[in-house]
């Protein structure tokens, strides 16, 4: 079903083409997020409110060109107002990624797949991984940091690979090596 059919749909009020909507964003608008918000929990509960506001005010919006880059938009202010009034805001304000295009939101969806798997890592293991491809940490300074050894950070990011390699389809492979390119 094309967008614009799909956001038709929601505006009548179905439910299940405001979940398939879901599906299709959710981890998408997560990585987005990622990018200025680093707590997992509350991004998640960001892009959540996007979509519960998109709902409730599905009568009012009209959509007629991207429905992708309503989303982000929407996300994007959900974002400001989580900091409104708090000092935060204006360092984040500068940090804010502008609203992908079309090209790049094709590279999102790869991404979002990465962030999918990444999620299911254990919770150690999914810091250290983290630490290591979003923060550009080296290994002696995730160790120094969750005061553990160089080699647990070694044999945890090792670890980390595999499985996303065992997860993640072939066509998706190179993201692992950009990773292990930046560790």
């Amino acid at each position: 079903m094309d967008e614009l059919k799909l956001w038709e749909n929601i505006r009548k009020g179905d439910v299940k083409a405001l979940n398939q909507l879901h599906i299709l964003y959710f981890y998408k608008m997560c990585l987005f997020a990622k990018k200025t918000v680093h707590d997992n929990q509350l991004i998640e509960n960001i892009v959540s409110n996007c979509f519960i506001k998109i709902w409730e005010n599905r009568k009012k919006i009209e959509i007629k060109t991207s429905i992708k880059s309503y989303l982000y938009q929407v996300l994007r202010n959900q974002i400001v107002d989580h900091y409104r009034g708090k000092q935060e805001k204006a360092e984040l304000l500068g940090e804010l990624p502008d609203i992908p295009n079309e090209i790049k939101f094709d590279e999102q969806e790869r991404y979002a797949k990465l962030y999918k798997a990444i999620l299911k890592l254990p919770e150690q293991r999914k810091n250290i991984l983290e630490l290591a491809v979003f923060d550009f940490l080296t290994y002696q300074q995730i160790a120094d940091k969750l005061d553990i050894s160089k080699n647990t950070v070694k044999t945890q990011i090792a670890r980390s690979y595999r499985f996303l390699k065992e997860s993640l389809d072939p066509h998706d492979f190179y993201f692992i090596y950009l990773l292990q390119k930046k560790s």
